[in-house]
């Protein structure tokens, strides 16, 4: 048994690094593939052929061992425990879920981290997906923001990092972790930084919008993590600042929101550099046609968990009210709501356009509101002074266009506001779900004109599911019917706000 990336370290083989035939390359032989899965379609069972690992050096993924706890639990105590926590699984040879931190088999300086995290007891996402990624098969997570999830890969990828050869001068690094936005790639680097500090294990973040001397320099100097967004990252592949030969443990968080953002040209491309028989972990809060079309290509013969229903759903901590408007009773309906619910509490105003977002921020400001705005346009450096003015709450008011709605992980936001409908119910959900978090209560109000009727349907479902009112107008649009009087979006010029501009 080799030792651990660090001389000095002592380490129990029998904790973590039971190596059987999960090694690279995919089975017991150097390249063989396990049986097929009758889980599967046949899409995720196509190993990866040998001509394409010619030439590469095995690595070890595989570091499960099951506790005697878990081992002890019957098939009717893992069944009514996965009823209990909304589990769902998939795939061939699932491992049963852990109960505790102990029954992971962490090594002790991961388990020191949680208990200085004051952790009780796995998330979900995590009691399941913890023993899938240490077994070093491919893993679908599908589970909404702020479950758990970015822990449930980074903890295994620590883990992962360990087991391998140290870096040499020139190597790019052993885990990728690609983001959609910079503020959620930033918010999975301080997890990494806290819980990698000890066992020495270096990252960087790697994203648009900066400059990149700071990021070059932390590549040339060598990290076993990278986190980054698509495009700056094939920006500093293009320029050899770094490369993914190393890559063995690569990461897709907010799947469904990369393609929502049309990166999957840079997402296909960046995978091409990484080598087949790697280990990738993709996660989503939605499963859409287009998010399971892509995990097809990039997977083979995955775990799938979900945690909670497949269906889309709304936190139920999360009281949601629909009003009916026309575009030029927005602003008046904002102020007149605003006065009713401001009490110091931070509020998150989600517009659709970044002009929006300027406008009615400055008009809010004008009004006497204390309101900053972030959205894609501005700085890097803007961003961040907007969301440490927010969290702290000096600004307790943020207007935001949807790049703030993933993985925005703001504690007490108690309310949202919809002034702009959002394209996709999706995005309702992830919108309303920056409030009610971590057992949390939190209220979403939600301005819905003509011109949104078309999702009145799904909407009133999702309020249906979550116990909460229909208002009588809200259900005449969801039956076809026009809005009533006064409501009419584009036939109707009201005076709106500041000389009468209407908002479109």
């Amino acid at each position: 048994m080799s030792r651990g990336r660090f001389d000095g370290r002592s380490v129990d083989p029998a904790s973590y690094r039971e190596r059987r035939s999960d090694s690279g390359f995919g089975g017991a032989s150097s390249y063989g593939a396990p049986a097929k899965s009758s889980a599967m379609r046949k899409d995720y069972d196509e190993p990866p052929r040998k001509l394409d690992l010619d030439g590469l050096i095995p690595f070890e993924k595989n570091f499960y061992v099951e506790s005697p706890s878990v081992a002890g639990m019957s098939e009717r105590d893992v069944e009514e425990f996965r009823q209990r926590k909304e589990i769902t699984v998939e795939g061939r040879n699932v491992p049963k879920p852990v109960r505790s931190f102990d029954d992971v088999g962490f090594p002790e300086y991961v388990m020191q981290e949680i208990s200085k995290a004051g952790f009780v007891e796995p998330t979900p996402i995590q009691a399941q997906g913890w023993p899938m990624a240490l077994k070093g098969r491919d893993l679908i997570g599908i589970a909404e923001t702020g479950s758990g999830k970015t822990l449930a890969y980074l903890l295994p990828a620590i883990v992962h990092v360990n087991a391998q050869p140290i870096l040499s001068p020139g190597d790019g690094p052993i885990v990728l972790v690609l983001a959609p936005t910079r503020e959620l790639a930033v918010q999975i680097q301080q997890e990494a930084t806290k819980f990698g500090a000890s066992s020495r294990i270096k990252n960087t973040c790697i994203y648009g919008g900066v400059p990149k001397g700071p990021q070059v320099r932390d590549l040339q100097k060598g990290v076993e993590i990278v986190i980054a967004t698509p495009g700056r990252l094939i920006d500093m592949l293009e320029s050899h600042h770094t490369n993914l030969r190393r890559v063995t443990y690569l990461v897709l968080d907010e799947a469904d929101r990369m393609l929502d953002m049309g990166f999957e040209p840079q997402m296909r491309k960046i995978i091409s550099q990484i080598r087949p028989d790697r280990q990738t972990l993709y996660w989503s809060a939605t499963w859409p046609k287009e998010v399971e079309q892509l995990s097809r290509q990039f997977l083979y013969n995955p775990y799938k968990v979900i945690i909670g229903s497949s269906d889309l759903k709304a936190n139920h901590a999360i009281r949601q009210i629909v009003d009916i408007v026309s575009e030029s009773q927005k602003y008046n309906k904002l102020v007149n709501l605003l006065e009713d619910i401001m009490d110091g509490s931070r509020i998150l105003i989600f517009m659709d356009t970044k002009k929006g977002c300027d406008q009615v921020t400055r008009q809010l400001r004008m009004d006497g509101w204390p309101a900053l705005s972030i959205h894609g346009d501005k700085s890097q450096a803007e961003r961040d002074w907007v969301l440490s003015e927010f969290k702290a709450g000096k600004s307790p008011i943020m207007t935001a266009t949807d790049v703030a709605a993933r993985g925005l992980d703001v504690k007490d936001v108690k309310y949202v506001i919809n002034y702009d409908f959002p394209g996709s119910l999706e995005d309702y959900v992830h919108r309303i779900g920056r409030t009610g978090r971590a057992g949390a209560k939190g209220t979403a109000y939600t301005f819905f004109t003509a011109a949104n009727a078309r999702f009145a349907k799904e909407l009133i479902s999702i309020l249906e599911e979550a116990g909460q009112k229909v208002s009588p107008d809200l259900a005449a649009m969801g039956r076809g019917a026009p809005p009533p009087p006064g409501h009419g979006g584009s036939r109707d010029r009201g005076r709106g706000y500041s000389g009468g501009r209407s908002w479109s």
